[in-house]
């Protein structure tokens, strides 16, 4: 059996020219990349305005499990099966970051034979955008800290200082450090710390903003810190905006790519769902929409957390209605969220899969009833899953109201992927939803943290620890209160406690802590453990990988 990066390998992938023409990209917007990759100038987002939208289709999830879901690689099998069966069709993902790479979870560009290539670029160093937004964050932190070493006119407190460094990797030595040691000529002593880069405000700013001047505009209103007098200072204040948007202007323009079976693929942006709001830039997601009749994008880990926050901020922020949602299941991570352990998946156990579908039906029932969206659910089914199991999932979700569709574009590609495909184009043009939020913009802060946790979650209700309520009190005087809310949760559970699988009830979710992304535009509130900046493991994926004297690089997985 070929592994992935074998299967990207032996692809013959077409001229990036020939894809630009199948997406209707004119050659006058693309800057090649080589022959496989481009950006896409921005202006062609004015020049299309009136351009009819196509359909917008969001893949989502289960709960995530070591079981694996394959929610990129239906994503991208999907597209495949669309255009097979003859629709202009685009993909619209993240670039993955290079901590997962190197760490456990591997990359972001599919798998099998539902793949977006060049595969290895792509999961490396692709077009550069990630090394372009860490130098923009490190240029700030840079400018705030020299700002104070050269008498700090604006009076900040080094104590409240809130921005920090970032690199895009797994590296738990840097969560915490104190630097500007050794001496007056060598900074102002300060505690500090990194964050992984898709974790930085820079990542969703870049991935929010709707033009060049938009992203200038966000830049600025980026507070790094406080006065000694409680006053927010700002990127503006440092008269650091108009260098980091220097930094970013290639960055913010969109990369076009293929998958192994020629469909338009727009990669750009990269921010995890867990720690930030998980969904590829709204330029790349805008411009996929006019070059095709059905863009198919996705939204990081379960529907809790990436659909949540694709719904709730980007949908709201860039104007954007979903005209269909998949949710992606497999029967192996089903039955682990009913108990077993990953060694027993291989065999029918549908008392066990009876005791993990609520947690697929938990979140069928939000695209449902919360969001009021039409959605197929897409089983990635495994050799082992029996007729029997695949039966009860059926029967359970018919219940709700929804189809089930069985997907196999890991192994058959777009062919596997033609009745996922018919049944998104049915839904697109039989079915109209009612698209709503889960809250309204209007309510205090924990309001809305608590409708997230009640309607999404399932939970009870929220504790919020004294810190975050001087923090969202101190938030709320600044007029900042009104903006949306990004959860910082972990991936592996409706609650903040990963060791709660399935659908839990009759939790409550502690808030630790509060901060505002004021340029990207919304609240951040962290929950339970949840860091954002990981580790590698203890054999990190990174051992495996190497590169021949010809350049040819294996093990990437």
């Amino acid at each position: 059996m070929l592994t992935d990066i074998e299967i990207a390998q032996s692809a013959k992938p077409k001229h990036i020219l020939e894809i630009a023409k199948e997406a209707g990209v004119d050659e006058k917007y693309i800057e090649l990349y080589g022959r496989n990759k481009a950006k896409i100038d921005l202006s062609i987002l004015n020049d299309t305005k009136d351009k009819q939208d196509g359909h917008l289709v969001l893949v989502t999830a289960i709960t995530p499990t070591p079981a694996g879901e394959g929610k990129t690689t239906t994503t991208i099998g999907l597209a495949d099966g669309m255009h097979r069966l003859g629709k202009r069709v685009t993909v619209a993902l993240r670039e993955p970051s290079l901590g997962p790479v190197f760490g456990v979870k591997g990359g972001a560009a599919g798998g099998g034979y539902a793949q977006v290539i060049p595969m290895e670029d792509i999961n490396l160093h692709f077009t550069g955008d990630f090394h372009a937004i860490g130098a923009a964050n490190n240029l700030l932190a840079a400018m705030l800290d020299n700002h104070i070493y050269q008498g700090n006119a604006l009076g900040i407190d080094p104590r409240r200082i809130t921005w920090k460094r970032c690199v895009d990797m797994n590296d738990r030595q840097l969560r915490y450090v104190t630097d500007g040691l050794g001496g007056r000529v060598n900074g102002v002593p300060r505690e500090d710390g990194y964050d992984i880069t898709v974790a930085s405000e820079i990542m969703a700013v870049l991935c929010l903003a709707s033009s060049l001047s938009d992203l200038k505009a966000r830049l600025a209103k980026i507070i790094v810190g406080y006065t000694y007098d409680e006053r927010p200072v700002t990127a503006g204040d440092l008269k650091a905006e108009g260098a980091m948007t220097a930094l970013l202007k290639d960055a913010l323009k969109p990369n076009l790519v293929q998958t192994l079976e020629g469909t338009p693929a727009f990669v750009h942006g990269g921010p995890f769902a867990n720690i930030a709001h998980g969904c590829n830039s709204v330029i790349a997601t805008k411009t996929a929409l006019k070059m095709g009749d059905y863009a198919i994008t996705e939204a990081g880990f379960g529907a809790d957390l990436g659909a949540e926050k694709f719904l709730d901020i980007k949908c709201r922020m860039a104007g954007l209605v979903p005209s269909a949602v998949v949710i992606v299941a497999t029967v192996r991570a089903l039955k682990m969220h009913g108990g077993l352990a990953k060694n027993e998946l291989g065999a029918e156990n549908l008392e066990a899969l009876e005791r993990g579908v609520p947690n697929l039906l938990r979140h069928v029932s939000n695209i449902k009833n919360v969001y009021k969206l039409p959605s197929v659910v897409a089983i990635n089914r495994f050799p082992t899953d029996t007729d029997a199991e695949i039966e009860f999932i059926i029967e359970k979700c018919r219940a709700l109201g929804v189809n089930v569709v069985l997907s196999t574009v890991w192994a058959d590609g777009g062919r596997g992927g033609e009745a996922l495909a018919r049944e998104v184009i049915r839904l697109c043009e039989e079915e109209k939803g009612d698209f709503t939020y889960s809250y309204e913009l209007d309510g205090t802060i924990e309001k809305k943290i608590e409708a997230v946790v009640k309607k999404v979650y399932g939970g009870d209700g929220i504790s919020v620890l004294p810190a975050a309520k001087k923090q969202i009190a101190a938030l709320e005087s600044l007029g900042l209160g009104g903006l949306p809310i990004c959860i910082a949760k972990t991936q592996y559970s409706f609650s903040d406690d990963p060791t709660k699988l399935g659908a839990p009830s009759g939790f409550t979710v502690t808030i630790k802590n509060v901060k505002v992304s004021s340029g990207a535009g919304f609240i951040v509130v962290l929950t339970g453990d949840i860091m954002t900046m990981p580790g590698l493991p203890k054999l990190p994926a990174a051992e495996r990988i190497d590169v021949d004297e010809n350049g040819k690089i294996t093990g990437l997985f």
